[in-house]
């Protein structure tokens, strides 16, 4: 098959968790919940993923860890670790994806972060993984107070940075998440690992090994 030489996009946007990041809250629990059993009760049924998307949307920590140790006084330990041990549940950086980005910017592809985050981790992640510093901008659901799938955050993103929808490629793990972006023109494709996107992006005619 020949390889397409014509750049069909401008601009490059990367969801954060799952793409760039490893992270989960397993990585965190397994040591305070040894018990596995335990351990996905209490995050299936307890810290569950809707209550920590509702930080993702922009309701405060504090807050948040309030109002579940108030519903589960018994776990107040483990539900305070939520808060305070974040950063335990990133295991690091996918280097093979950061690796694609840090050859986009030197080519002169702009480059975006688009991440359902809490305002207040997302700072913390910075300060711990330089790669989230280098963006030329970032749409954090935290900030906006509006999480996806919600197609106004990808309006948001478009709007804020003078996107051309169709020639403005997007990253995400998450299949409804890309249905969202589509859904507003977006070109967007699953992640499903750094040599798929690489060879997606080739494709699109971006300059990458």
């Amino acid at each position: 098959m020949t390889e397409r030489t014509e750049r069909m996009t401008d601009a490059v946007v990367f969801d954060i968790g799952g793409v760039l990041l490893d992270w989960s809250p397993t990585y965190l629990y397994a040591d305070l919940i040894p018990d596995e059993e335990e351990r996905t009760h209490f995050l299936t049924n307890v810290a569950t993923p809707a209550w920590n998307h509702k930080q993702d949307e922009g309701r405060p920590w504090a807050e948040a860890v309030a109002e579940l140790k108030s519903l589960h006084p018994e776990h107040a330990e483990w539900i305070e670790a939520y808060d305070t041990g974040w950063l335990k549940m990133v295991k690091g950086v996918f280097e093979d994806t950061a690796a694609v980005l840090t050859e986009l910017q030197p080519a002169g592809v702009p480059t975006y972060a688009l991440t359902n985050f809490s305002a207040e981790k997302w700072e913390i992640a910075k300060d711990a993984f330089g790669v989230l510093r280098h963006f030329d901008g970032e749409i954090v659901s935290g900030v906006e107070k509006i999480a996806k799938p919600d197609e106004k955050i990808y309006r948001i993103l478009i709007e804020r940075f003078g996107l051309d929808p169709a020639r403005t490629f997007y990253t995400d793990d998450m299949a409804y998440n890309v249905d969202g972006a589509r859904a507003v023109g977006l070109d967007a494709e699953v992640f499903t690992g750094a040599s798929d996107l690489r060879a997606q992006l080739r494709d699109r005619g971006l300059p990458l090994q």
